[in-house]
């Protein structure tokens, strides 16, 4: 664990008993995305545990940089392991050097409120909010998930089957999955080469084209 994130532990039993039940709260040192969760606490909320790798939203963070000046991402919408809708809140932490170590994350289930919040409404003749957009981070187990859930996602998004991509459309997915940082979790090369039915000496030949671009 790196030395930076030690004296955040203790907040997160500390945020998960002021919060209450509802609320997850979790530590995790993206040295090791694979295995990025140090501490969590009412995990029963994701379903996550210690040792599960980062999401999708943290591996795009790290990817480009968007976090660069800003301190945290607050009321952002998340998706649990079981599909339950929730919303988020993540503060970067940062070393002496600004480069962000770790994350301290909380994920609130707050679907008692929006029901009472909706019940209210229709009592008051407001009209109900409305969705603006899909989920922009998903919470997975494990590394083979949110890998897959990655690529899927991508895929499914692009709407053409692997089967009738072109050299070019492929490339595509490839990048689109690069941004999104999916490269950086190990054995994805191999999971996206089976999936494009390609050679994983054919992704990375792409990867490399794609970084030459940019």
């Amino acid at each position: 664990m790196n030395s930076y994130l030690k004296p955040f532990l203790p907040l997160v039993d500390f945020l998960a008993v002021v919060l209450g039940k509802d609320t997850e709260i979790v530590l995790h040192d993206v040295l090791d995305i694979d295995k990025s969760i140090i501490a969590i606490a009412n995990n029963h909320i994701s379903g996550r545990e210690v040792g599960s790798p980062a999401t999708n939203l943290v591996l795009k963070i790290l990817k480009d940089g968007s976090a660069e000046n800003s301190h945290a991402l607050t009321n952002y919408k998340g998706v649990s392991t079981y599909g339950k809708k929730l919303r988020s809140s993540t503060f970067f932490i940062r070393d002496d050097t600004q480069k962000i170590i770790g994350l301290l994350c909380i994920n609130i289930d707050d679907e008692k409120l929006v029901q009472f919040r909706d019940y209210l409404d229709s009592i008051l003749q407001q009209p109900k909010q409305q969705d603006k957009t899909d989920p922009i981070e998903r919470f997975s187990r494990t590394v083979d998930v949110l890998a897959y859930d990655s690529i899927e996602n991508v895929i499914e998004a692009y709407g053409v089957p692997p089967d009738r991509m072109s050299q070019s459309e492929k490339i595509e997915i490839i990048k689109k999955l690069n941004e999104g940082g999916v490269f950086l979790l190990k054995g994805t090369v191999m999971k996206v080469a089976s999936r494009l039915n390609v050679s994983e000496a054919t992704v990375y030949r792409y990867i490399t084209g794609i970084k030459k671009e940019n």
